[in-house]
C-alpha cells in the first residue's frame, strides 16, 4: 500500500487518520481527529475541521472549507471554492456581546451527509441538516438549503431539480412538467439504465 503524501506547509493536527495513497497539498490545514479514507486528494489551502468523517477516493479541491458534523462518503467530489456550514442561526457573541459563543459544537450545530458518488461544483454553499443524495450532481454557485435526492442535478439560488444524472456523470434528462406515470432512462454514454417514479430516480437492474 502507498504511504499517505503530504507537502510540507500542510498542518496536520494530533490524531489526524490518512488513508494509504491519499495526498495533502500545500498550506491544507486538517484538525484533529478528523479520518480520510484511502486515495483521497485535498487541494492547497483547503481546511478541514475537526472529528470530519471522509470516505475512500474523495476528491478535494483548493479553499473548500469542511466544517465539523459534514461526513463525507466514498467517492465524492467537492470542487474549489465550496463552503460547508453547520449553524442556522449563528451568533459571535452571547446575547449581551460580554463574552464570545464558545466553537464547540452544542445543540446548534447540525450534520451535513454527502452520500456516494455525489458532486459538488465550484463555488456552492451548502447548508445544513441536510443530505445529498447518491450520484447527486450540485451546479456550480448553487445554494443547497434542502436536501438533494439520489441521481438529481440541482442549481441556482435556492437549489432545485433540474435534471436527472447518471453514475457516470452524463445528464439523463431535463425535469419539465411529467405525467404522474413512470418514466425510464438511458444513458447514451455507458448505457446504464434509470427509472423515475414522481421524484424518485432509481437504477434499474
Amino acid at each position: 500500500m502507498t504511504a499517505p503524501r503530504v507537502h510540507p506547509t500542510a498542518i496536520l493536527e494530533p490524531g489526524v487518520i490518512l488513508g494509504a495513497g491519499t495526498s495533502v497539498w500545500d498550506n491544507v490545514h486538517i484538525r484533529h481527529g478528523t479520518t480520510l479514507g484511502d486515495e483521497c486528494i485535498v487541494g492547497e489551502k483547503t481546511y478541514i475541521a475537526y472529528g470530519v468523517r471522509i470516505g475512500h477516493r474523495v476528491k478535494i479541491n483548493s479553499f473548500v472549507y469542511v466544517c465539523n458534523a459534514v461526513s463525507i462518503e466514498d467517492g465524492v467530489m467537492i470542487s474549489a471554492g465550496t463552503i460547508f456550514t453547520n449553524d442556522r442561526f449563528p451568533r459571535a457573541t452571547t446575547p449581551d456581546l460580554k463574552q464570545l459563543r464558545p466553537s464547540d459544537p452544542d445543540e446548534h450545530t447540525l450534520p451535513t451527509l454527502v452520500r456516494e458518488g455525489a458532486t459538488i461544483g465550484a463555488g456552492c454553499v451548502i447548508g445544513n441538516d441536510l443530505t445529498i443524495g447518491r450520484f447527486a450532481m450540485v451546479g456550480m454557485g448553487s445554494i443547497v438549503t434542502k436536501s438533494v435526492l439520489d441521481f438529481h442535478l440541482v442549481l441556482g439560488n435556492p437549489a432545485r431539480p433540474a435534471g436527472a444524472v447518471c453514475r457516470c456523470g452524463q445528464l439523463l434528462a431535463r425535469f419539465t412538467e411529467r405525467a404522474a406515470v413512470p418514466e425510464q432512462f438511458t444513458c447514451t454514454h455507458c448505457g446504464r439504465t434509470y427509472r423515475m417514479t414522481g421524484w424518485t430516480v432509481d437504477e434499474v437492474t
